[in-house]
C-alpha cells in the first residue's frame, strides 16, 4: 500500500492529466494520491476545479484522489494570504514549496510555512533550521523527505532536524512524470537513505500519510 501526497500534472509542469496519473498510481499500488500542482493566486480556481472533476473517476479504481495545491514561489510575507485563499476555494491538502537548494526560493518561506497550522506539508525544505523544525512540530506541519533528485541532497539534514525536534515526516515523490512514481519498498529505501531508523522510516512511509488522509476524510 502506498500513499503519495505530492504530485504534478499537466495543469502545471507535469506530463499527464490527473486521471492518467491516477491510473499509473493505481498500478503502482497506491491507495491515495494528492495532486498538488504549482499554485498561486493566478491559478487556484483552475487547478482546484479541474482536478476535482477526476476524483469520482479515480474512485472507480479504489484510489482516493486528493485535491491539493503546492504554493510555489509566493513572497514569504504573502504565504498566509494564499493559503487562506486556497482553503476558501476548496483545496483539501496544502503543500508549500520549501527552500530547496536547487531553486531560488525566497528566504523566509520555510518559516512562513511552519508558522501556519493550515499548512499540511513543507516540501523539500533544504537546510531547514532546528527552530523551524520545532515550529513544524508545534503546528503539525509535516516535513517532506523527497525522492526527487533535484531536491533530495538535503534529505539527511531534514531527517536529522525532524528527529531532533519530533516533527513528523512523510516520503513523497514530487512526481512530474509517470516514471517518478515509486512503490512502498522504494519509498522505504529513500527514508533509510536519509538516515531514518527503521521505525521512523516505516512511520514516514505508512503511518503519517495514513494519519493525514484519515484526518482529511474525517475518519
Amino acid at each position: 500500500m502506498r500513499i503519495d501526497l505530492h504530485s504534478h500534472t499537466l495543469l502545471s509542469d507535469g506530463e499527464l492529466i490527473p486521471i492518467e496519473l491516477a491510473r499509473r498510481a493505481v498500478v503502482k499500488g497506491h491507495t491515495a494520491l494528492a495532486v498538488t500542482d504549482h499554485a498561486s493566486l493566478s491559478n487556484l480556481d483552475r487547478l482546484i476545479s479541474e482536478t476535482r472533476r477526476d476524483v469520482e473517476l479515480a474512485a472507480e479504481w479504489g484510489l482516493d484522489l486528493i485535491v491539493g495545491v503546492e504554493i510555489t514561489h509566493v513572497p514569504a510575507k504573502r504565504i498566509d494570504q494564499v493559503v487562506k485563499e486556497a482553503r476558501r476555494k476548496g483545496a483539501e491538502l496544502i503543500v508549500i514549496h520549501g527552500e530547496t537548494v536547487s531553486e531560488p526560493v525566497e528566504k523566509g518561506t520555510n518559516l512562513a510555512a511552519v508558522s501556519n497550522p493550515e499548512v499540511d506539508i513543507l516540501a523539500h525544505p533544504g537546510f531547514i533550521t532546528k527552530e523551524e523544525a520545532e515550529l513544524a512540530k508545534r503546528n503539525d506541519v509535516v516535513l517532506e523527505i523527497t525522492s526527487r533528485r533535484s531536491h533530495n541532497p538535503t534529505n539527511g539534514h531534514v531527517a536529522k532536524m525532524a528527529l531532533e525536534t519530533g516533527a513528523r515526516m512523510v516520503v513523497n515523490t514530487d512526481t512530474h512524470s509517470p516514471s517518478d512514481l515509486i512503490d512502498a519498498e522504494a519509498a522505504l529505501m529513500i527514508a533509510r537513505a536519509a538516515g531514518l531508523p527503521e521505525r521512523e522510516a516505516q512511520r514516514a512511509v505508512y503511518d503519517v500519510p495514513q494519519e493525514m488522509v484519515r484526518r482529511l476524510r474525517g475518519r
